[in-house]
């Protein structure tokens, strides 16, 4: 595919070519996140003001902005500086005041001639029982008024930006944006009665009233359905790539799996059993699998995954499953033992810290084929690491790897099927929006025998009750967690608060009794008290967040999270997972400082109320936003300017399954509409998409 198409030139042209915008404003627009004329068409108003025009301010309840033609009455410049300027102005029915602070007076006589006709438009407000309008927007002689909006967009700003420069600028990025062809299935555009996509743009950049602002508006959502569009159709790209990779048939008879299932103590899910199918025949096709496997705390994700690796071990290959910390890791190597012990294959586990001699052994058994399935950090993917026959990868905790590394695994010339296991439930748009290239199989079902977590909400000043609590619990055998809270955003400040509780804690219950591992302490020292913990020795672990994902000690059943109003609801949703794995009836308490804030509040009731992960996800969402509820900046979830995954979580689907669709229909994108799709991936500045059909 060669460069950018011309037709979209102007719209990556120099801002200063728009009116109104020089240098310095280009600058300061460019902070903003505009540096081109494309960023400025996709910033669309926020709200907007009615300017239509009234016979009388009476005619809206103040405060409230207004415009109405007037008699311009008396000047009354004040007799001290500091005081305001003010005119007396005469409407159809009343008289009120324009007042303007720090005003040159020869200026407002130019402006406003006694005895004159002007149109102003303003914030009208009551003061001392008088209708004021303090600097109006707009003073204008009647046969000027026209060209004022009778609904005026307001835009979002950025210092030393004014809505009339957004508004001038907005209307010269308008005149340069070409009539392109559209990339929209016909029969959907029918169906939704969206316009084209330039009269799109000129709609949402001129609404006529507040309806014109929702993101259902037929304008608003065609734009938004672009943006879609074009990402699930990069994801779509990306699947095509992987799926054309050297894909290979990895059958298994199911010997060893049936080993492991009749070995369990209980009988699967039928949502574990779905999912093992879904991957097994995923795993049987010629075409590369990558699928992502999503089950909320504790719904049984590790067997599921240890069912597809023997079914790579089954058919003569091997399978490796990786974590993101050595922590993790350690931990799939303890649940996954027991199983591969039923099957009698052999499992390793390869990390940083194995020594140069023990390292080696290991690399020469993997690459003879010896070790059936090997558990590591990415660190297995290092260069000299080489397996016999991958089959089979599966990455653990998908969120802290995004697209762009799958990408990698691919390139690696790994032709291995790829399984991402994610414990964080997330909403169904933001599936699609992150992993739009895979396909789901989800675990909605709790492995029978598992209680329900007890919550409970405790004001902070009640610690020493807390404690009190606690000790008794210790001295009946039971283990706790206690979560530090999250101090602004600096891990230096995370670790001292979480120093201080522990000698605070170590006080109360004795030397020994009390571990700490926070992200500071050297991967040794945090695995060693971990390990201490683990085998009953300390009683009480005192943690940063280290310990949210998938940490797994079945005796530890109290979590106390402190300053859990600091936390969002995944997180502590998270958290909470790492209590009630065992026979013993478990409880979390969320230490709040009081007074809580109303969504504080909110965020600790929906925990109280629910376990399902997935309706935290959705109520998450709902309260911060699609960003915030996986960390955008770490997450790989692209940053819309117009679609909003909370409000148009419907037209992510349709995106997916239209984008899918056109690439299986014209896989070149030679078609019009597929040339059309060409040029919105460039509008879109999806590069990555634009790579991946020139190597295609």
């Amino acid at each position: 595919m060669t460069g950018r198409p011309e037709i979209l030139f102007p719209l990556f042209g120099a801002m200063t070519g728009l009116e109104g915008v020089g240098p310095k404003t280009a600058r300061i627009l460019a902070e903003a996140g505009s540096e081109k004329p494309r960023d400025l068409l996709f910033t669309l108003p926020l709200s907007g003001v009615d300017r239509r025009r009234r016979a009388s301010i009476r005619e809206v309840v103040a405060p409230a902005t207004v415009t109405v033609e007037v008699t311009v009455g008396a000047h009354m410049p004040p007799r001290v500086k500091t005081r305001p300027y003010r005119v007396t102005v005469e409407d159809q029915a009343t008289s009120f005041q324009l007042v303007f602070f720090h005003a040159k007076a020869d200026y407002l006589r130019k402006i406003l001639p006694e005895g004159a006709r002007r149109v102003v438009s303003g914030r009208v407000e009551i003061f001392d029982g008088i209708a004021q309008m303090v600097h109006p927007d707009h003073v204008l002689p009647p046969d000027e008024a026209g060209g004022m909006p009778e609904f005026e967009p307001v835009y979002p700003l950025h210092a030393g930006i004014t809505q009339k420069l957004m508004w001038k600028a907005t209307r010269s990025a308008l005149a340069l944006a070409p009539d392109l062809a559209d990339w929209i299935d016909p029969a959907l555009k029918a169906r939704e009665n969206w316009p084209g996509w330039h009269a799109a743009l000129t709609q949402a950049h001129s609404p006529e009233s507040t309806v014109d602002l929702s993101p259902h508006d037929p304008a608003r959502a065609r734009l938004a359905y672009d943006e879609l569009f074009a990402h699930q159709l990069t994801l779509a790209l990306a699947r095509a790539s992987v799926r054309r990779g050297k894909g290979r048939k990895t059958a298994g008879d199911g010997g060893l799996r049936n080993k492991v299932l009749a070995a369990l103590p209980y009988r699967p899910t039928g949502a574990q059993l779905r999912a093992m199918s879904e991957i097994a025949e995923d795993m049987g096709s010629p075409q590369r699998m990558t699928r992502l496997l999503q089950g909320d705390v504790g719904s049984g994700k590790t067997l599921v995954a240890m069912a597809a690796l023997l079914t790579a071990v089954e058919a003569g290959g091997q399978g490796v499953m990786m974590a993101p910390t050595e922590i993790l890791a350690r931990q799939h190597l303890d649940g996954l033992r027991p199983l591969a012990e039923a099957a009698g294959v052999v499992l390793e586990i390869l990390t940083g810290r194995d020594k140069s001699a023990e390292r080696a052994a290991k690399l020469a058994a993997l690459a003879r084929g010896d070790i059936g399935i090997l558990v590591g950090t990415h660190a297995v993917f290092q260069k000299d690491v080489v397996f016999a026959d991958l089959r089979l990868a599966v990455i653990d905790e998908q969120h802290r790897f995004g697209v762009a590394q799958r990408m990698e695994l691919a390139a690696k010339g790994i032709a291995a099927d790829v399984l991402v296991m994610t414990a964080t439930p997330i909403p169904r748009s933001l599936a699609l929006a992150q992993y739009g290239d895979m396909d789901v199989s989800v675990l909605d079902e709790k492995p029978p025998g598992r209680l329900p977590v007890k919550t409970v909400l405790v004001s902070a000043e009640r610690i020493t009750e807390v404690v009190a609590k606690l000790r008794a619990a210790v001295a009946d055998g039971r283990q706790a967690y206690w979560v530090c809270p999250l101090v602004e955003e600096s891990e230096t400040s995370d670790m001292t608060a979480a120093e201080e509780r522990f000698r605070y804690l170590r006080a109360a219950f004795g030397e020994g009794q009390v571990g700490l591992v926070h992200g500071q302490l050297p991967p040794a020292e945090k695995d060693a008290a971990m390990a201490r913990f683990a085998a009953g020795h300390s009683k009480v672990l005192v943690a940063t967040t280290v310990i949210e994902v998938g940490v797994n000690i079945p005796n530890a059943s109290i979590m106390v999270v402190e300053g859990a109003d600091s936390f969002g609801l995944a997180q502590l949703h998270q958290l909470r997972g790492r209590v009630g794995r065992g026979s013993e009836a478990s409880s979390c308490l969320l230490m709040y400082q009081a007074p809580l804030t109303e969504s504080g509040r909110r965020r600790l009731e929906i925990l109280r109320e629910t376990e399902d992960g997935f309706r935290i996800a959705e109520e998450d969402m709902a309260m911060r936003g699609a960003g915030d509820v996986i960390g955008t900046a770490q997450s790989g979830l692209p940053r819309f300017r117009i679609a909003d995954l909370e409000h148009q979580a419907g037209l992510m689907q349709l995106a997916q399954s239209d984008a899918r669709k056109l690439l299986a229909d014209d896989p070149p994108l030679a078609s019009p509409r597929g040339q059309a799709a060409r040029t919105l991936l460039w509008l879109m500045e999806q590069d990555r998409a634009i790579r991946l059909i020139s190597v295609g």
